[in-house]
């Protein structure tokens, strides 16, 4: 049985489209899929060379205040074509006289599979790094050099595949069986880690100093412009806008209250991040780190921390593990859009098309699995220009082409507390514009 929706389409119901099986399910596989390893490696140290707890203010106000609301679209958009970028777009410019908007639709598709390549092969040493701390090979090998050297190297390529094993196996299980099980395991133990590290680390001699850097506010980067851009940089990143969230959205129930999910999902993906900079940066401070590392954060950084603290090697087996959990949730969200667009657009089975997307992911991360260079320059296109001009087309198909009007309608199904009419004009003339200055800026800036 099907429905006709405000454009006369025919959409699928709800029983006809595999969804999740309940709202705290869906919740949790976006959070996880928002709590990537930037919030891991990227927010501690901005909070800190960014003004401190005055990074916060710019952070909170775009967050809440502009970001979350692209969110809310993206999902919506979803559910309401029960499609990802590829059927959605198809269906609203087919409406509008136009037939090639799958073809514009395969852009987002593209673009998250292209980061989901380069993020794969990450997500690939850090179960590397798991593995040695969990053998206790992390202890008695050489930090500062290991990562150079097997990055970049033919001694990744086995880990990049054993990392694309994990993310087939779930997304072949499907919706509720593979994405929404197995982010129910992977947060929960990510939320429970993740505060006992925090707790290990705020407790360890010289940690106050890195709690302190972290809290003292200096209020005179609140008047630099860079430190705002970075903030509304992050706050749009955070939340993988342009990346599958209009495909998730194709499996929320029509029933759930979207608004307050969406709220949920920025509150905990905020309360991750926070734990996180007091997990890192408070220890990195005890040993008199550097907490601006930046990537080498990570890999150099922390392994040294992990190693010099009392009972290291636990708290590096768990570190890695929960870096490694919010990777591979990060992984399954990306890998989904593309694998989605094969089964609407060519009718295949989900196990064919989960292993199409994979072998493509395998093929070019080889050639960058052996140059370092290369995965730069890869990831920099893909992350910096071609993802952040996935957000803005969705952007301009829902807001401008479809209606605002009508995505404030979707939105608005089942919630006590109805967004205004003031989100159309906000999300046409101040969303979509501030976007593609976000685009833009991330060009200037080399990514945020």
């Amino acid at each position: 049985m099907k429905y006709k929706n405000k454009l006369n389409m025919v959409v699928p119901k709800d029983n006809q489209r595999e969804t999740f099986a309940s709202r705290w399910g869906f919740i949790i596989a976006v959070v996880g899929a928002s709590m990537g390893m930037a919030n891991i490696w990227m927010f501690p140290w901005r909070i800190g060379m960014h003004g401190g707890s005055a990074f916060l203010i710019p952070y909170l106000l775009f967050l809440f205040g502009f970001s979350i609301y692209g969110l809310m679209g993206e999902i919506a958009f979803g559910r309401e074509m029960k499609r990802g970028t590829v059927g959605a777009f198809e269906k609203v410019l087919k409406a509008k006289g136009k037939k090639w908007g799958s073809l514009l639709g395969i852009f987002p598709a593209i673009a998250v599979t292209g980061v989901f390549t380069f993020y794969v092969i990450v997500q690939g040493w850090i179960l590397h790094y798991f593995y040695l701390a969990l053998t206790g090979k992390l202890k008695i090998i050489d930090i500062n050099s290991h990562f150079g050297l097997f990055s970049g190297s033919a001694d990744s390529i086995l880990w990049n595949i054993i990392s694309l094993i994990f993310v087939f196996v779930i997304i072949a299980l499907g919706v509720q069986n593979g994405i929404e099980k197995a982010c129910k395991i992977m947060m929960p133990i990510f939320y429970i880690l993740i505060f006992v590290i925090m707790i290990r680390s705020i407790t360890l001699p010289g940690a106050i100093e890195g709690v302190k850097f972290i809290l003292i506010p200096r209020w005179g980067e609140m008047l630099n412009l860079k430190t705002w851009i970075i903030a509304l940089g992050m706050s749009f990143f955070t939340l993988s806008l342009g990346s599958g969230n209009v495909v998730y959205g194709s499996y929320m129930r029509s029933n759930d209250n979207l608004v307050v999910t969406c709220w949920t999902v920025a509150f905990f993906d905020f309360i991750a991040a926070i734990m996180v900079a007091f997990a890192i940066i408070p220890a990195v401070f005890a040993f008199d780190l550097d907490p601006a590392a930046g990537p080498q954060l990570l890999f150099i950084t922390l392994p040294k921390v992990l190693n010099s603290m009392p009972g290291g090697q636990i708290f590096s087996i768990l570190f890695f593990l929960i870096v490694f959990f919010a990777a591979l949730s990060s992984s399954i969200h990306m890998i989904e859009g593309p694998v989605e667009g094969l089964i609407d657009k060519l009718q295949w089975d989900r196990k064919k098309s989960t292993l199409l997307v994979t072998v493509v992911a395998l093929i070019i991360g080889l050639a960058l699995d052996l140059n370092m260079n290369l995965f730069t320059h890869f990831a920099n296109l893909f992350s910096i220009f071609i993802l952040p001009a996935s957000a803005v087309l969705i952007g301009i198909i829902y807001y401008w082409i479809y209606g605002a009007d009508k995505a404030r309608n979707e939105i608005n199904k089942k919630t006590e507390r109805p967004l205004g009419k003031w989100f159309e004009f906000f999300m046409k003339y101040v969303f979509v514009p501030i976007s593609f200055i976000i685009l833009l800026m991330g060009i200037i800036i080399g990514g945020f």
